[in-house]
């Protein structure tokens, strides 16, 4: 089965062309074509996405995404190629850039007689720990192992998600808990610009507080970890924030500029320990009251070193539990989970491809 991906959630595009077989049981994928775009640089100025530029954008960069993995592919773009399915993120995300994502997926669908299979984000980043890539982005040493256990739980952490999922198998989904207000990823962009950090916000709170701890930096700041003994898995990030602009009101008079280097660190690092300690109270919980069997660490917030560790050691603790994290390049958006997801969609519910309806972008959608 082969199987064209498209991704237009926020602001990554991105179009694959994978080769599945193996059913539910041992799939395995052979990548023909990928090609990914970021639009980061272009939202920089916005301090965030910006949802019609990225729609713009998108519009842009989806005929020579296409053109380069058909041409990967050995695929000739001037006739029909050699596919069987496409896949399209429906959901959640940005609207309007992912009406851009599925009305290119419908118009080629249409233009090359394919069924079209929506698919939603959330299941794409659980898929994504399926790859196993020895080197990043090198299409020949990608490969796809099938090596997840049930019960499994998925913590799904992104700038729009904070997500804990019961998986009882493929397709079977319950959310047990989510953020009540902010997601992570957004939680740390809002931080990085209280202390006067470039967009994206994440990657420069985790460098700053990676040097206050490799420097071991006196702990000065305090900062609460929000709903971690609550009686439920929920999460909330919302407060955590407004503490640390408390904190800068109180100590340094609301004025970013007024603080040293280490002293944004010192913030830095408590932020980070503060979230690090709440989604690791919270992951446990679930794992010593449930059998599971294997923990999914997903989504862009993944990249973050102090997160990636911290689940490594939990793990350490478990002989038993199994641990599946993406490599970095694939905890940010891409059409490579996009395919795996839809491989498994279609394994799973084959009449999808004769019940071809008229897909909507639904930027709540949930799992």
């Amino acid at each position: 089965m082969k199987i064209l991906s498209i991704e237009t959630s926020c602001d990554e595009t991105a179009v694959s062309i994978v080769e599945a077989e193996g059913g539910i049981e041992s799939p395995s994928f052979k990548i023909l074509g990928n090609a990914l775009f970021s639009q980061v640089n272009r939202h920089r100025e916005y301090g965030g996405v910006y949802p019609m530029l990225a729609k713009r954008e998108h519009i842009k960069n989806l005929p020579p995404l296409l053109a380069s993995v058909l041409k990967q592919a050995g695929m000739d773009k001037t006739k029909r190629p050699d596919i069987d399915i496409i896949g399209v993120t429906s959901g959640p995300g940005l609207e309007p850039a992912l009406w851009v994502g599925i009305s290119f997926a419908e118009n080629l669908a249409k233009l090359w007689d394919i069924p079209v299979v929506p698919i939603n984000h959330m299941e794409g980043h659980i898929c994504s720990v399926l790859i196993n890539e020895t080197n990043e982005f090198s299409i020949s040493n990608f490969q796809f192992s099938n090596r997840i256990q049930f019960p499994a739980l998925a913590l799904l952490i992104s700038g729009g998600h904070t997500e804990l999922v019961s998986m009882k198998d493929w397709g079977k989904y319950e959310v047990i808990g989510q953020t009540c207000d902010d997601a992570v990823g957004e939680a740390f962009d809002k931080v990085a610009r209280m202390l006067g950090l470039p967009y994206p916000g994440g990657p420069e709170i985790s460098k700053l507080a990676e040097y206050a701890r490799e420097n071991n930096l006196p702990r000065v700041a305090k900062l609460p970890r929000p709903m971690i003994h609550s009686d439920n898995f929920n999460f909330s990030f919302s407060g955590l924030k407004t503490a640390v602009l408390y904190y800068i009101r109180d100590k340094f008079n609301k004025d970013h500029t007024k603080m040293s280097f280490e002293e944004k660190a010192d913030l830095a690092r408590e932020f980070e320990d503060a979230v690090v300690d709440v989604l690791l109270h919270k992951t446990e919980r679930v794992i010593l009251e449930t059998n599971t069997k294997t923990l999914i660490v997903a989504g862009g917030v993944i990249a973050n070193k102090k997160i990636r560790q911290t689940f490594t050691e939990l793990v350490e603790k478990y002989p038993d539990l199994i641990l599946k994290i993406p490599t970095n390049s694939l905890a940010t958006d891409n059409s490579l989970m996009i395919a795996a997801a839809t491989y498994f969609n279609v394994i799973l519910n084959p009449k999808i491809l004769d019940e071809q309806t008229k897909i909507i972008a639904n930027g709540n959608l949930r799992l």
